[in-house]
């Protein structure tokens, strides 16, 4: 019986939060670094699509330093 409604309470736990929506929107600023960038035009784009058209992050645009 317990172990029941353990399992039964953490699928339903489960259930409810897995159709939230997320916590950040695309077009807010996560860090002051963002936030600095979107200031001054410099915002790199989130994603880069590629020649088969799949949607990857773009980590490097994002993390690397702009050279001046």
């Amino acid at each position: 019986m317990t172990l029941t409604l353990v399992v039964g309470c953490a699928l339903g736990a489960l259930a409810m939060t897995g159709c939230a929506r997320s916590v950040f929107r695309p077009d807010d600023d996560r860090t002051p670094f963002d936030r600095y960038n979107r200031s001054r035009s410099q915002q790199p784009l989130p994603f880069l699509e590629d020649e088969y058209g799949r949607r990857t992050p773009n980590l490097r645009g994002r993390l690397l330093r702009e050279t001046e």
